[in-house]
C-alpha cells in the first residue's frame, strides 16, 4: 500500500524543472510499475501507464493528465563569482530572496539566492519587489571555482526540504502539481482490483509550466476518447476574492468554462455527490490555465474535465497542500473509471461527444 505522505516528500524533494523531468519521473514510473500493465516514456519525456480494460473487442480510453514539471531558474550569466539567473515557469518574485536553492553544475552546489540590500539600492529601487535581473545566486566559491563548475544554461532547482505541518497539511516546493501526480497514484491503486470497461492512460507530463507540448504530444499519440486534468488551484488565504479561492481542506474542484466540456463536469459533480464527497465548482470562463488548454484541441478535439486540488502559495519554492483533498481527489477519480462502461459515451454525450 502507498503511503502518501512517503512517496509526496520523495517528489517534492527532487528537482524535474520543466523540460528536464527525468529526476523525478524515475520514482514516478518505479511506483506506477506494479499498478499498470504497461509503461513507456514519451519522446518529450512524459511518462505514460496503460491499465488496459478487462473486455474483448473495442473499447473506449480514458486520459488522466498530471503534470510533474517544477518551476525553478536557469544561470544566464556570472558577476564577480556570483551567478545571474532567469526563470523556468512563472515565479512570484516577491519572496525568492534569501531562499536556499541547489545549483546543478559540475556538481550540486548549495546556494542563496540574494539581492543587493535594500540600504545600499538605488532610491528609486529601494523598498521595491525585486525583478528578475536584481537576483542572483551566492555559493560562497571564489570566481575561478565557480567559474570551473557552473555554466551558462545550468539548471537551478529549489532546496526547500519537505515539511509536514499541522492539520494533515504537508508543504515544499514542486507540490504543483506532484500533489496531482500522487492523487492520480492514489487512484492506481484504487483500480488496481476492478475489471475496467475502458483503457486507462495515466499520464506524468511534461513541460505544462512552459509550453504545454508534453500534454499536447501525449493526447496526439494516445487519441483517448475523453480525458480528465488534475491541477493544483488557489486555496483560500487572507485578502484574496472568494470566486478566485477555494477552501484546503474541502475536498477537489470540479472546472467549468471553456477547456472542460460540460457534460463531464456535470458528471463528476454527480459521481461527488453520490459518493457524498466534499467538492467546489470552479468558474473558469477563460482558459483553465492546465494541460486542458492542449489536450482539448488535440487531434479532432477531446473532450475534458479539469479537477483542482487547493494549494497555498503557488508558484514559490514553499507551497502547502492539505493531504486529504489529495486522497479524495486520487477516490473520485478511481470512482469515475470504474463506473465508466461500454456504453457511457453516449450516456454523458448524447449521439455526440460535443
Amino acid at each position: 500500500m502507498i503511503d502518501l505522505s512517503t512517496f509526496l516528500k520523495e517528489m517534492i524533494s527532487l528537482p524535474g524543472l520543466s523540460g528536464y523531468e527525468s529526476p523525478v519521473r524515475e520514482p514516478i514510473a518505479r511506483t506506477w510499475q506494479p499498478l499498470v500493465d504497461e509503461l513507456s516514456v514519451s519522446k518529450l519525456g512524459s511518462l505514460h501507464g496503460l491499465r488496459r480494460a478487462n473486455v474483448k473487442g473495442d473499447h473506449h480510453s480514458v486520459l488522466i493528465a498530471t503534470h510533474m514539471d517544477a518551476i525553478g531558474l536557469m544561470v544566464a550569466g556570472l558577476d564577480d563569482g556570483l551567478l545571474r539567473v532567469m526563470s523556468i515557469g512563472g515565479l512570484d518574485l516577491r519572496i525568492l530572496v534569501g531562499q536556499m536553492v541547489t545549483v546543478h553544475g559540475k556538481r550540486e552546489l548549495p546556494g542563496i539566492l540574494q539581492m543587493i540590500p535594500d540600504r545600499l539600492q538605488d532610491k528609486s529601487k529601494a523598498g521595491s519587489p525585486p525583478g528578475i535581473t536584481d537576483l542572483f545566486i551566492d555559493t560562497g566559491l571564489p570566481i575561478n571555482e565557480v567559474s570551473d563548475l557552473v555554466k551558462l544554461g545550468d539548471l537551478v532547482s529549489f532546496a526547500t526540504p519537505p515539511q509536514e505541518m499541522s492539520g494533515g497539511a504537508l508543504a515544499g516546493h514542486s507540490l504543483d502539481n506532484r500533489a496531482s501526480v500522487a492523487a492520480l497514484t492514489l487512484c492506481l491503486e484504487e483500480i488496481r482490483k476492478f475489471n475496467l470497461a475502458w483503457d486507462v492512460w495515466a499520464v506524468a507530463t511534461t513541460q505544462e509550466e512552459e509550453t504545454l507540448v508534453g500534454a499536447r504530444t501525449s493526447a496526439y499519440e494516445i487519441k483517448p476518447d475523453i480525458a480528465v486534468v488534475v491541477d493544483v488551484t488557489f486555496a483560500k488565504g487572507p485578502g484574496v476574492t472568494d470566486y478566485h479561492t477555494f477552501a484546503a481542506g474541502k475536498g477537489p474542484t470540479i472546472g467549468v468554462g471553456s477547456n472542460m466540456h460540460p457534460a463531464l463536469g456535470k458528471y463528476f459533480k454527480t459521481l461527488a455527490d453520490e459518493m457524498d464527497l466534499p467538492y467546489a465548482m470552479e468558474y473558469m470562463p477563460k482558459s483553465s490555465g492546465t494541460d486542458a488548454m492542449a489536450i482539448q484541441v488535440s487531434e479532432e478535439g477531446i473532450p475534458c474535465a479539469v479537477l483542482g486540488i487547493p494549494l497555498r502559495y503557488m508558484h514559490t519554492p514553499l507551497e502547502m497542500v492539505v493531504l486529504k483533498d489529495i486522497q479524495r481527489t486520487g477516490r473520485l477519480l478511481a470512482r469515475f473509471i470504474t463506473q465508466l462502461e461500454t456504453d457511457t459515451m453516449e450516456k454523458i454525450f448524447g449521439e455526440r461527444k460535443a
